[in-house]
């Protein structure tokens, strides 16, 4: 792509998403997100694949629905209150109709399966903007205005995303479907915390963003799509193939890990709340996920791929491939959960 479109781009992304931070109206927050999707297209469809050009028509499909319902929920919240302020959400019609439009976008099951057929369709970059970058400003939409929704309804969001996103990717052998559902499940804790301790849901946010960065990013430097190209990951980069493992085990929320934070803590909260239905739940539904984890480490570093050529294979991979992003994300996303007292005392 020639770089001053692919510059536009990345910019009209940048401008959408802090259109919807800073708006207080529900139209130009409404703006901000439509940029938002018209911005990723492009960068969707820039390879002229059949896939990819799927993957963009069914993105595009599913948010301008999502868009045409946030309109339609907020003019008719305009209609009954006489204002358009984000913060106002009175009307319990308006105010459900924006919850399920915003799960849409960020595919919150049972409105998640657009997800992993969309990401499956990308290359691995688009997927990691599409998994991290698009899912900020319906959040802060969505944080916005919890305060004003349905608990029982974002209860039910959470847990139906956190079984869905685990169930779901436990017979996956593509890796970007079984990130998809990892995101899926991910969101699932966000929401499920969000009308307790908001807090919560950005730390969860900002952990799960470096985890699936990390996890994203090794799989561009290994070029893997599958979990079967992922035997051939040891011989080529050793130690790359072992903070992969690790970041695989941190998504899953294992201790010592950073993703073990944000998991403990949502627990706990729910459990302070008289939720321990709830919580169980949802540590049960953790398990499903850290399954195809698991599966994925074991694949990657207790497995050798079948070797049938007599000539010797590469021992180290040489990459021209920026490795600054990569080394920051895993770093944060395999050390952070020692300084969880230093954060747990900024955030309240």
């Amino acid at each position: 792509m020639n770089p001053y479109v692919l510059m536009t781009l990345l910019s009209s992304l940048g401008l959408g998403t802090t259109l919807t931070f800073a708006s207080s109206h529900w139209l130009l927050a409404w703006m901000g997100l439509e940029i938002n999707t018209l911005a990723i297209i492009p960068l969707m469809a820039q390879h002229h694949h059949p896939r990819a050009v799927e993957a963009a028509t069914k993105y595009f499909l599913t948010q301008a629905t999502a868009a045409a319902m946030i309109l339609f929920a907020s003019t008719t919240n305009a209609w009954i209150t006489g204002e358009w302020d984000i913060n106002n959400m009175s009307s319990p019609l308006a105010s459900t109709m924006v919850i399920i439009a915003l799960a849409l976008k960020i595919g919150l099951a049972p409105m998640h399966f657009w997800m992993p057929e969309v990401l499956q369709g990308l290359d691995l970059l688009t997927g990691l903007i599409l998994s991290t970058w698009q899912k900020l400003a319906p959040l802060a939409l969505i944080i916005q205005t919890s305060q004003a929704l349905d608990p029982t309804l974002l209860t039910l969001l959470g847990l139906m995303s956190t079984l869905a996103g685990g169930w779901g990717g436990l017979n996956q052998t593509q890796l970007r479907k079984i990130l998809a559902y990892s995101s899926i499940a991910h969101m699932g804790w966000m929401i499920i915390v969000l009308q307790y301790a908001p807090q919560l849901t950005l730390l969860a946010l900002g952990t799960y963003i470096f985890m699936t960065s990390a996890a994203f990013l090794t799989l561009k430097v290994s070029s893997a799509t599958k979990i079967n190209t992922l035997a051939m990951a040891w011989s080529n980069s050793p130690i790359l193939t072992a903070t992969t493992a690790l970041v695989l085990l941190s998504l899953g929320g294992l201790p010592p890990l950073t993703g073990f934070m944000p998991k403990w803590l949502i627990l706990q909260e729910l459990t302070k709340q008289n939720l321990p239905l709830t919580a169980t739940i949802m540590a049960l539904a953790a398990l499903l996920s850290l399954y195809f984890y698991l599966r994925l480490c074991y694949a990657m570093t207790l497995t050798i791929s079948p070797n049938t050529t007599n000539s010797t294979t590469p021992w180290r991979a040489q990459t021209t491939q920026t490795s600054l992003p990569l080394t920051i994300s895993t770093t944060v996303a395999l050390g952070l959960l020692p300084v969880t007292p230093a954060i747990l005392m900024l955030a309240t």
